[in-house]
Formats: structure tokens, sequence, C-alpha cells
């Protein structure tokens, strides 16, 4: 897991609401501790890293948001455009090329073409050099749509390069989808709770990853796991107490959040063991955290577990 941080592209995935945008943070300010430049890539978000950050609002263009940290939230136009300068150089040929209407035309018959620009537009500054040589950024952090949307994102330059004449854009998505199968230098993580629909939803898209898009998968991260505070041998006695209280009994409240915990710790208990026995990849354990906001302190506690 030490070496997660040295790639230069890391994409977080999995299904809406597990947390992917608080770990795609995490990665972020782990990178910057070590001293990396990293760039935290949205797509298209309702945007909430910003008061993860504790930063002003974060909008479609590239701003710095805390010492070697930038982020943006990218939108299909303003990362089409944007990324098509940032190719081309030059905002003549852009505008002769992409505002052309039989370009234009073309474009939006090409499946997949927005998430590209994003994808694209994230892999380019991966990618991408100062004028002095060093890279423009040590890591980008690509915070990928949920699961169904993401898996989309990832295919789209397979699918131009299938499907798309020689070209520019083909030669790029052929060099990006190189980059997606070097373990040494590209990385995907799959964020999931310990919980029975997230687990299943990552152990398909597991599947869909390795065995359908023949991509690695670098980690798993598994969010909000509580601390056990129950022995599994006395869970049937925990399940059974609300039950068996009297009526009015004042230990009636206490023995419900009792049983509650109980089936939480056995839901979670089912869940990390299928993980562990499914996926043969490595994986971090994050703590669920009993804050009553999740601000820049408890990003900075997730983020240890990946220093």
């Amino acid at each position: 897991m030490s070496d997660l941080l040295d790639r230069r592209f890391i994409v977080v995935i999995g299904k809406g609401g597990v947390g992917k945008t608080s770990v795609s943070a995490a990665l972020a300010l782990a990178a910057a501790k070590r001293g990396k430049r990293v760039l935290v890539a949205m797509c298209n978000a309702n945007e909430r890293l910003s008061h993860m950050l504790e930063v002003p609002a974060i909008g479609e263009r590239v701003v710095n948001v805390l010492p070697r940290i930038d982020a943006v939230n990218m939108t299909p136009a303003s990362a089409l455009e944007e990324y098509g300068m940032l190719v081309l150089k030059v905002r003549t040929l852009y505008k002769a090329i992409f505002e052309n209407r039989i370009v234009s035309s073309f474009l939006r018959g090409v499946p997949g073409l927005e998430a590209w620009s994003m994808l694209g537009k994230a892999y380019y500054h991966a990618t991408s050099a100062r004028d002095d040589g060093r890279p423009q950024y040590d890591l980008v952090i690509l915070d990928a749509p949920a699961t169904g949307h993401g898996l989309d994102m990832l295919r789209v330059p397979k699918v131009i390069m299938d499907v798309a004449p020689p070209g520019l854009l083909r030669r790029e998505a052929e060099k990006a989808w190189t980059l997606f199968g070097d373990e040494v230098h590209a990385a995907l993580v799959l964020v999931t709770l310990p919980e029975d629909m997230p687990t299943n939803e990552t152990i398909e898209l597991h599947a869909a990853i390795t065995r359908d898009m023949k991509l690695p998968v670098a980690q798993v991260v598994i969010n909000g796991v509580f601390p056990r505070l129950f022995p599994a041998a006395d869970r049937e006695v925990y399940e059974a107490l609300p039950a068996a209280l009297p009526a009015g009994s004042e230990l009636t409240s206490l023995a419900a959040s009792s049983r509650a915990r109980v089936l939480r710790e056995a839901v979670q208990a089912v869940s990390l063991a299928r993980l562990a026995a499914e996926l043969p990849v490595p994986r971090v354990e994050l703590p669920y955290l009993f804050v009553p906001e999740f601000r820049r302190s408890a990003v900075e506690a997730l983020a240890a577990a990946f220093g």
C-alpha cells in the first residue's frame, strides 16, 4: 500500500454515497504531506470537497485550494474546451477544429465524448510537464462518477479506439488506455462500505474492471468501519434482550441500541469477510468517524491511513 501515492494517476470509483470524495481528499492530503503536488479532479459533481477542506467553492477551472493541492470540478463543456486547448495549444487552431460545423457534428456522434472530455483532461494533467521538464503534477486523483457512469467513463478510451478514425482523438485515447493499464504509474481504487449492497456492487465492479476491461485494481478502501463493541459469541443474547425486558423497563432504550449495534456489527463482519475472500487486492479499512460534521480535521484523520 505504501507505493499507492507514488503513482501518477489514481481513479477513485465506487457506488454513490460510499465516500469517494472523502477518500479522494484523504489521498490528496496524504500525498501533499509527502511533498507531492496534487490535483483532485471531480466530474461534474455536486461539489462537497470545498466544504470538507474548508476552502472556497471549487468550480470548473483549476484552482489552488491548499498548499500543494489544486482542485477542479470538471463539466463536459468546459473540459472539452480546455482539453482541446491543452492538446492543440493554439486557440485559433482549436476554434478551427472544434467549432467547425462538420467536426462538431462528428464529435456529437462519438460515443462517450462528454465523458472523454473530462477523463482526457485529467489524463492530460497527469502526463503533462512544465517548461523545466518537471511533471505538472506528481499525482492526479480522479474522483470518478458513481459505479455505472464511472465504468462508462473508463470504457470510453477503448470505445474511441474502436470507432474513431486515425488521428489526434484516437492517439490520445490509446495513450490514456495504456496509462490506465500501467500498474506502476496508475491505480484504480474501489471505495465501499461494510454493508450488503455496497459490498455486492463492489464485487461486481471489481469483476467488470478486471475481467471485462482487463484493467488492474490496486486497492479496495472500506470506508466507515465501526469498532467492534460486542463479542460475536454474545450476539444472540443482545439480539434477544429487548424482548426479554418487562414493559416500561428503564433499560429498554439501552437494550434496543445494543441490539441495533450488534446487528450492524454482524453485517459488517460478513461484508468484510466477503471482500477479503472475493477480492484478491490490498484492502484499507477507514474508521467511522463520530463527528458532528465532516470537515478538514476528519479528512486529516483518514489521511493518516494512507500516509
